[in-house]
């Protein structure tokens, strides 16, 4: 039995560690801290106990004591488990204290380091923690020490003399405090200060100034935690090295509600533009027991999801398998997820819906059709070969179940600024389990059977995709965006 006290990171997915990401990949359990990257859990197994026990400064507090009893109550019954913190867990993050309880038990454990947040937030922002001719030298400081001790350990003479870059962890609502505690032992006013919100997240915040006027710029700003300080002549690099621009989604929350196997890369590229992502998936794929028919008397094969490509491709295990009939893909989507496997789709309507598939087969004779898809789906197609006399048989690859989604992602995704559907049933999952979200969301279809969904419960999406893929939605939001 091991525990690991791994890092994610600051928040950006990119930065964190190929060994923190293998052992999500293989934990029984994840306890996590709140500010981890959007994604860091994807790659978890689907059975993982995933438990959250962050906090945030001045918010929703999980009790230290309580965070320790999970931690040793499931390494004790054997479980590997992943004590997942955000930033370096060695640093101002409480991983020193974990590791000694660990030890103290008799339970292994591994440190898993990871970027700190004290030197990637500055490095986002365009700011050198060193830089030769400026400093020489770099310190970590926190800005929030334990309310409960009776005198500081901070000593603000010392830190006021320090020839280098003073870091602040944690600090945003002492700023005054921690500007004029400086000034007062000797620190020059005007020394250049900067204040990093939310570091490598997509919605990353910096806020310029000096010890003089920092405390109030931020506030007008409306910088919150979390948050990085910056003290020292390197802050003035800001204005010339910033260099991670907010991209067009800057600034906005959009909600993803697919299952959470292919919410990785939309949601991937959405932080990408800039948009900070909920993801909160409505629906789980699960597949059934399904045997590939000899295909020697079918001319043609039907997929119509790239959820079915991907399980068809699956029970062939080798393309090969899949040769002889003429093969028609619902959608440009569906087409990608199969030549992903090697399978070049004969037939693929630009619009991902039955309809258009019928009209591209209309001159194209048929005697025997197989039809891959889902176990509950429209009959449109199956109902329209039969009536020009082909023998239809269906192929059920996989079925669409509810996700059960916690308080936490639901709350968050009905106040995201807009709220994504990539599928009928994942509307008629999430609207079962949240309702329907606020006046102020801006709901995004994917294309009209998504839509008809949303109207059969009494809404109207605000934005409909042309091109029927996630790509063909990220690119109506953004024009939604832009207007």
């Amino acid at each position: 039995m091991t525990v690991y006290l791994a890092g994610a990171g600051p928040g950006d997915l990119g930065l964190m560690t190929a060994r923190s990401l293998e052992l999500i990949a293989r934990a029984d359990v994840v306890l996590y801290d709140r500010l981890i990257p959007d994604g860091a859990l994807d790659g978890a197994r689907p059975d993982a106990e995933l438990i959250d026990v962050g906090k945030v400064g001045g918010g929703e507090q999980v009790p230290q004591q309580a965070t320790n009893e999970l931690m040793l109550a499931r390494g004790r019954a054997g479980r590997e488990v992943v004590r997942l913190k955000g930033g370096d867990p060695f640093v101002f993050g409480r991983g020193g204290e974990e590791a000694q309880l660990l030890r103290a038990a008799g339970i292994a454990f591994e440190v898993v380091p990871g970027v700190t947040a004290g030197v990637a937030a500055p490095a986002y922002a365009g700011i050198p923690v060193t830089q030769r001719g400026v400093s020489a030298a770099v310190a970590f400081v926190t800005g929030h020490e334990d309310p409960d001790k009776e005198e500081t350990q901070l000593d603000w003479r010392a830190l006021a003399s320090f020839p280098g870059t003073l870091v602040f962890y944690m600090g945003v609502r002492k700023l005054e405090r921690i500007a004029s505690q400086l000034v007062a032992a000797g620190r020059h006013a005007d020394e250049p200060v900067a204040v990093v919100r939310r570091g490598t997240f997509a919605d990353q915040q910096t806020v310029a100034g000096t010890l003089s006027d920092i405390a109030a710029r931020a506030a007008a700003a409306g910088v919150r935690a979390p948050a990085i300080t910056i003290v020292g002549p390197v802050a003035a690099l800001h204005g010339e090295l910033s260099w991670f621009g907010a991209g067009p989604l800057a600034g906005r929350t959009v909600a993803v509600t697919r299952a959470r196997a292919q919410a990785s890369a939309l949601a991937a590229r959405l932080r990408a533009l800039g948009a900070r992502v909920v993801e909160a998936p409505a629906i789980r794929i699960e597949p059934v027991d399904a045997r590939l028919p000899d295909l020697a008397g079918f001319d043609l094969l039907c997929v119509t999801s790239p959820n079915g490509a991907r399980r068809l491709l699956e029970i062939a295990r080798d393309a090969r398998a899949l040769a002889g009939p003429a093969i028609a893909a619902i959608g440009p989507g569906t087409a990608d997820a199969l030549l992903a496997g090697g399978i070049a789709a004969d037939i693929v309507p630009q619009r991902a819906v039955a309809e258009s598939l019928v009209e591209a087969l209309a001159e194209r004779p048929v005697r025997r059709a197989l039809i891959a898809r889902a176990e509950q789906a429209r009959d449109v197609l199956p109902d329209a070969l039969r009536d020009r006399g082909a023998e239809v048989e269906i192929l059920a690859l996989y079925r669409t179940v509810p996700e059960p989604l916690e308080g936490a992602a639901l709350s968050a995704a009905l106040e995201a600024d807009y709220l994504t559907f990539t599928s009928a049933s994942a509307v008629r999952f999430f609207l079962d389990a949240a309702g329907a979200p606020g006046d102020g969301t801006r709901l995004v279809s994917i294309g009209p059977i998504t839509t008809a969904a949303m109207r059969e419960r009494g809404l109207a999406p605000h934005v409909e995709a042309a091109e029927h893929t996630p790509e063909g939605l990220v690119a109506a939001l953004l024009a939604d965006v832009g207007r």
